[in-house]
C-alpha cells in the first residue's frame, strides 16, 4: 500500500508540474522601442549609428560540437557506466545494476525538463537556488542566453547540462549495488537530484551562484558531480549497511571484459564531458581534451604500478579503475591547467585512489564498487589540485593557483570542497531517512540472497552460466538461491 500511495503521489506532482508549465505560455517578445523608424519617402537617409557591441549569434560549429558533446556525456551513463558497474557485481545482480544507469537517464531527463534545469540554472534567488521561472522549459528557447553561452541555443546548453544531471546520481548507485530496493532507488534519485544536485549546480555554475561569485574553479564537475556523488555514496554505504556476507564470502566481479568495455566508453565519453565544457569549438576545448587524456593515462599507470608493487601483479580491473580515477581528478582542472600539470594530477590520483579503495574494510563500510575511493577522494584531490596548478596562461577567464602566485585560489577551492561536503552529507542523510520511512531502503534477506535481478525485476541476465559467482558455472548459472526464488521455496540456511 505504501508503494502504491508513493507512486500516485509522485505521478500527481509530476502531472501538476507539467500542467502548470503547459498552461503558462511564454510571453512573446515586445517590439523593440529603440528601433530607428524608417525614413519618410524622399527624406535623406539618417547618418549611420555608432557601432554597437557584437550581438549574440548562433555559431553552427559550436552548436554541432555541443550536441556531439551532449551525446558523448549521455554515452558515459548508458552504456558506459552501466557496463562498468554491471560487470563488477555478482552475476545475480547484473541486470539490476544495468537498470540503475539506464532508468536514471529516463527519470532525470523528465525531472530536468519539468523543474531541474530551472532550479539549477534559472534566475538566481540569493545565490542559493534558481527560481521556477523556467519550469517546464518555459522561456528556454532556441536563441543564445548570454549568461551561459553567446554562440549556441539556450536549449543546447540545457541539454548538455542535463547529461551531467543524469550521470551524477548514477555514480552513487555503485555504492549500494546488490542490496537496495528498486522503489527506494527511484525515490532517492528523484529527491537527491532535486535537493542536492540542483542547488549545488547553481552554487558553482549558475548565474549568480555564491561559489561562482566567490571565484571557485570547477571546469566540468569536480565538486558538482564527483565530490557530491562520492560523499553521498559514503553516507549511503553507512546508513544502508553492508551486503550479506561482506568480508566473509567472495564477491568477485562476474564479467571483467564488460567492465573494461565500460571504462573504455567512459574514457571516450569524458572528452565530451570536459572538452565540451568549453561551450565552444575553440582552443580551450583542445586544451581540456589534452588534459583529460593525459590525466587519465597517467592515473592508469599510477594505479597499475602502485598495485604491482603492493600485490605483486597488475590487474586489468586496477588499470581500468585507475583510468577512471584520473578522469575524475582532472575534471575540475581540465580547463585551467597545462599538460604537465595533468600528468602530476593524474599520477597522484592513481596512487591516492588505489590507497583509498583498499582501506574501506579497515574503516568498516561496504562501498560495493568503490564510488567513495574513486569519485569522493579523486574529486576532492582534483578540486584542490586546481587551486595549485590553475593558470591564466591556459584560460584567462579562470584564475592563477598557488604555484602561479595566488594562494587565495587554494583557499577558495577548500571552501568549495567543504561546502559540497556539507550539502551532500546533510541532504543525503535527510533523504535516506525519508525514503526509509516511506518504502524502506533494503531488500529482504531472501531477496538479497536470490539476487536483485530476480527479486526486483523477475529476470536473469544469463540463461545458462555466464559469470563467476555463488551460482557457479558447474550449476549452469542456476544455483540454489535462484532456484529457491523461482520455485518459491524457502532456502535452508548454511
Amino acid at each position: 500500500m505504501k508503494r502504491l500511495i508513493l507512486t500516485l503521489a509522485v505521478l500527481l506532482v509530476l502531472s501538476a508540474t507539467a500542467s502548470v508549465a503547459i498552461a503558462q505560455q511564454p510571453t512573446p517578445p515586445a517590439a523593440d522601442s529603440t528601433a530607428t523608424p524608417a525614413p519618410a519617402a524622399g527624406a535623406p537617409a539618417p547618418a549611420p549609428a555608432a557601432a554597437a557591441a557584437p550581438a549574440s549569434k548562433i555559431d553552427k560549429g559550436d552548436t554541432a560540437w555541443m550536441l556531439t558533446s551532449s551525446l558523448l556525456v549521455l554515452m558515459m551513463t548508458a552504456p558506459g557506466l552501466a557496463l562498468f558497474y554491471g560487470g563488477m557485481v555478482r552475476q545475480k545482480n547484473a541486470l539490476g545494476t544495468l537498470m540503475h544507469s539506464f532508468i536514471i537517464a529516463a527519470l532525470i531527463s523528465v525531472q530536468w525538463v519539468l523543474w531541474g534545469y530551472s532550479l539549477a540554472f534559472g534566475p538566481d534567488k540569493g545565490g542559493i537556488i534558481g527560481g521556477l521561472d523556467w519550469i517546464g522549459l518555459r522561456g528556454v528557447g532556441l536563441e543564445p542566453f548570454d549568461a551561459y553561452s553567446k554562440t549556441i541555443p539556450h536549449q543546447a546548453f540545457m541539454l548538455f547540462q542535463m547529461m551531467f544531471a543524469i550521470i551524477t546520481p548514477a555514480l552513487i548507485t555503485g555504492t549500494f549495488a546488490e542490496r537496495k530496493k528498486f522503489s527506494a532507488f527511484l525515490l532517492f534519485t528523484l529527491l537527491w537530484a532535486t535537493f542536492v544536485y540542483d542547488p549545488l549546480a547553481h552554487w558553482v555554475w549558475g548565474d549568480g551562484g555564491w561559489l561562482k561569485a566567490k571565484g571557485a574553479l570547477d571546469f566540468a564537475g569536480g565538486t558538482v558531480v564527483h565530490i557530491s556523488s562520492g560523499v553521498s555514496a559514503l553516507v549511503c554505504a553507512i546508513m544502508i549497511g553492508k551486503r550479506r556476507g561482506f568480508g566473509h564470502q567472495p564477491m568477485q566481479p562476474h564479467n571483467l571484459p564488460m567492465t573494461v568495455m565500460g571504462a573504455s566508453l567512459l574514457w571516450v565519453g569524458w572528452f565530451g564531458f570536459n572538452a565540451g565544457s568549453a561551450l565552444e569549438a575553440n582552443g580551450l576545448a583542445v586544451s581540456a581534451f589534452t588534459a583529460t587524456n593525459t590525466g587519465a593515462a597517467a592515473a592508469a599507470l599510477g594505479w597499475m604500478f602502485t598495485e604491482w608493487m603492493s600485490r605483486g601483479k597488475p590487474t586489468v580491473l586496477g588499470a581500468a579503475s585507475g583510468a577512471v580515477a584520473g578522469l575524475v581528478a582532472i575534471t575540475p582542472a581540465s580547463g585551467y591547467v597545462t599538460p604537465m600539470a595533468s600528468v602530476i594530477i593524474g599520477a597522484v590520483a592513481g596512487w591516492l585512489c588505489y590507497t583509498a579503495c583498499n582501506i574501506k574494510t579497515k574503516l568498516g563500510y561496504d562501498d560495493s564498487l568503490d564510488v567513495v575511493g574513486v569519485h569522493g577522494v579523486g574529486g576532492t584531490w582534483g578540486a584542490l589540485a586546481t587551486g595549485l596548478f590553475a593558470t591564466k596562461a591556459v584560460n584567462d577567464g579562470g584564475g592563477n593557483g598557488l604555484f602561479y602566485g595566488n594562494p587565495g585560489q587554494l583557499w577558495i577551492q577548500i571552501v568549495a570542497v567543504a561546502s559540497t561536503y556539507a550539502l551532500a552529507i546533510v541532504g543525503t542523510v535527510v533523504i535516506l531517512k525519508v525514503v526509509d520511512a516511506l518504502v524502506g531502503l533494503r531488500v529482504s534477506v531472501e531477496d538479497e540472497m536470490a539476487g536483485l535481478d530476480l527479486s526486483q525485476h523477475s529476470e536473469t541476465a544469463y540463461s545458462a552460466g555466464g559469470g563467476f559467482g555463488e551460482f557457479g558455472a558447474a550449476s549452469g548459472g542456476m544455483g540454489e538461491p535462484v532456484r529457491a526464488a523461482v520455485e518459491g521455496k524457502p532456502r535452508v540456511a548454511h
